[in-house]
């Protein structure tokens, strides 16, 4: 190869490999971004109100079915609350129970168009309109396309237990990410009304949800960024701790 275009293909292909390199660093950085996006819309599909750390609703959600006399006021406006922690709606876990509401899940939007959900979620039926601002309504529809994953591969509904987790593993990484806050035992903080072992066990699909999504209004960190394995791994510890209800105060 001649002096003259070895002068020229070299730095040639230094600059691909760095625009390459750059291309990569902006993909990650992206997809980065999208997580907390798709976190943030978790936590506000679990408690609007609370993530934005708004006046709760005093009256009863107008599309709150008759039927259901259990829940009532602010309750009634958490998204989970119609369509569920397992995002199956009537056909999931709130097919009974005091959540039994008739309303189907999110789980037909799964994938779909982004904008499309926003429209929904602007609709008179779900009356966000006046209440959620224009990023509101994205990071909420982002979750509800890109941010349900696969309960059912992660939960065996049946047993109501975590699939696929190392729980020895788990361990260390709970040790290192949750023992701060929650514990050794996943009894803290105090304010929490069970432990995390209670809550996996009486309902895995909040469990999952607020491991992948973090808690509404609170600097618990979301760990959707990581591995599947490493969550998977994180709630099979978990499901190990003890499973006490704590006392409530006077």
């Amino acid at each position: 190869m001649g002096d003259t275009l070895k002068g020229r293909i070299i730095p040639s292909m230094r600059n691909l490999a760095l625009a390459l390199a750059l291309a990569g660093i902006g993909t990650i950085e992206a997809k980065a971004n999208d997580e907390g996006a798709i976190a943030r819309g978790g936590r506000l599909y679990d408690s609007w109100f609370n993530e934005l750390k708004l006046e709760k609703p005093q009256a009863t959600h107008s599309a709150w079915p008759a039927t259901n006399t259990k829940q009532k006021d602010a309750t009634t406006w958490r998204c989970k609350n119609c369509h569920g922690w397992d995002y199956m709606g009537k056909d999931g876990a709130y097919k009974t129970g005091s959540y039994q509401t008739g309303i189907i899940g999110i789980r037909g939007k799964a994938g779909a168009d982004v904008q499309a959900i926003e429209a929904i979620l602007k609709d008179k039926t779900h009356d966000l309109a006046d209440k959620l601002a224009p990023k509101d309504f994205s990071d909420l529809a982002l979750f509800v396309s890109k941010g349900q994953g696969d309960p059912e591969a992660a939960i065996d509904r049946a047993a109501k237990s975590f699939k696929g987790g190392d729980a020895v593993k788990g361990g260390g990484y709970y040790a290192t990410l949750c023992s701060g806050c929650h514990g050794a035992d996943g009894a803290m903080p105090d304010e929490m009304p069970e432990s995390l072992g209670a809550l996996a066990a009486r309902n895995p699909w909040e469990t999952l949800h607020k491991v992948m999504n973090g808690q509404a209004a609170e600097p618990m960190p979301a760990l959707r960024a990581l591995d599947r394995q490493v969550v998977a791994d994180v709630l099979a510890y978990v499901a190990t701790l003890p499973k006490t209800e704590k006392p409530k105060k006077q």
